[in-house]
């Protein structure tokens, strides 16, 4: 299975280190959104997202916060255009803020971040949104929430950021 999605070009092996969700193609065309989310006037999450232009070209939902549809999420987003988003894949780790990140308020130069590479895919398998979300160690914690019964197949996993 990994070498099948390693060829589809959704994970990347590296060398002595494992594998891992891969970078979005920079020979695909996406469409990119930078949010920043505030909580008491302060910044307390960054997010970067990346969606395949070729998927929303042409509709009324290719930019994410613009047009009739702005603003609602991928999921019914996603389901304007007829594509079903079946999942999400979340990798967090830790790691110190970026140059770019330290600018911003509230986030020191070489402060703790939690990073956490998404993915959402669709019914089909194909990645539909890929986004890079940033939470400062000090004012979040992360919490995930795993249903636990007699089901079939896979837990799911749901994220949370609640303030210290």
């Amino acid at each position: 299975m990994g070498a099948l999605l390693i060829s589809q070009g959704v994970l990347e092996g590296r060398a002595g280190s494992g594998t891992y969700v891969a970078e979005p193609r920079r020979r695909d065309l996406c469409v990119r959104t930078v949010y920043e989310f505030l909580a008491d006037e302060r910044p307390v999450q960054l997010s970067t997202s990346w969606e395949p232009h070729g998927l929303t070209a042409g509709t009324l939902v290719v930019l994410p916060e613009g047009g009739p549809h702005a603003g609602v999420g991928v999921v019914n987003r996603m389901a304007e255009i007829g594509i079903t988003v079946s999942r999400a894949v979340e990798h967090p780790g830790p790691r110190q803020a970026s140059a770019e990140e330290a600018s911003l308020p509230g986030i020191q130069k070489a402060a703790l971040v939690t990073r956490i590479r998404r993915r959402y895919y669709s019914d089909q398998g194909r990645p539909v949104e890929t986004a890079d979300i940033v939470v400062p160690a000090a004012l979040c914690e992360i919490v995930h929430e795993i249903p636990v019964g007699r089901q079939r197949g896979h837990a799911a996993t749901r994220f949370v950021a609640a303030r210290h």
